[in-house]
């Protein structure tokens, strides 16, 4: 698959979850707005203000600049830059914020679709860009953002669903890719582990640890590996996104039952 292919496939992923998030956000009462996500310190409304923040970055909006003050949920300068835009929107209505989201993003998406990125190497636009990410690190990490977000609404608003969707096939696969760092930087057993993550609805991953401590992967996954842990995908997405734990039984673990509660406990790889 070449660069320009790839690339037009996250831009239609990321598309499609822009729409599945913005029809799930006009669908919620009044009420629903200021409920408690995963997130810590965010509530619904949030949410759709810092995704609004980050689209209007992308779709030519101005730059914004606030004083977040010193609240305890933030850490590090990413999250004080995540904060401006719920700072900014903080008196805005929840209509308008979603309206936002759909100028911004169609303004994007047109951009896209007139001048197609063909090189994943190139700088990305703005801020992005500055942190070093390059076209491919961007069109790869937006779907996942837009879709993990409208997973953290569904949750909190008590609305399942999406969960068989482009966004969510995206995000599946695209965090299992991060299983060998999980293992083998975060967790570090023995050299010559292996360990297997199966997924549903995603191709089963397998590494082993090397003897640099990494967590290569296998072409085929072993028969009798050191430990594998099999659960269904919003189980693996609460995990892997550092939501919260998983639902007790969700998550089965053969072999090494403590190896893999360490995973588990690990397991998260995105904010």
């Amino acid at each position: 698959m070449s660069d320009a292919e790839r690339l037009a496939g996250y831009i239609d992923t990321w598309w499609q979850a822009i729409g599945d998030f913005t029809a799930l956000l006009d669908s919620l009462p009044e009420d629903a707005w200021a409920l408690p996500t995963d997130l810590p310190g965010w509530d619904v409304k949030a949410i759709a203000a810092h995704t609004a923040h980050l689209e209007s970055i992308l779709g030519g909006g101005p730059d914004e600049q606030a004083d977040i003050g010193e609240p305890p949920h933030v850490n590090g300068p990413m999250g004080q830059f995540t904060e401006i835009g719920v700072v900014t929107r903080r008196d805005r209505t929840p209509a308008s914020i979603v309206e936002e989201i759909r100028e911004r993003t169609a303004a994007r998406h047109d951009a896209l679709l007139a001048d197609p990125p063909s090189d994943g190497s190139a700088p990305a636009p703005s801020v992005f860009g500055l942190v070093g990410w390059d076209q491919n690190t961007l069109l790869r990490n937006r779907p996942l953002d837009v879709w993990m977000h409208e997973q953290d609404v569904r949750r909190a608003v008590g609305q399942p669903g999406g969960m068989d969707t482009a966004g969510a096939q995206h995000t599946a696969d695209y965090l299992s890719a991060a299983f060998g760092f999980v293992v083998g930087k975060k967790v570090k057993p023995p050299v010559g582990t292996t360990a297997v993550l199966a997924v549903e609805g995603s191709e089963e991953v397998a590494v082993e640890i090397d003897e640099n401590g990494r967590g290569q992967r296998l072409a085929e996954v072993p028969a009798e590996p050191t430990v594998s842990l099999t659960m269904d995908r919003e189980s693996f997405i609460v995990l892997a996104g550092g939501r919260r734990a998983a639902a007790p039984g969700a998550v089965v673990i053969e072999g090494d039952i403590e190896l893999g509660q360490q995973i588990i406990a690990k397991m998260g790889s995105t904010p």
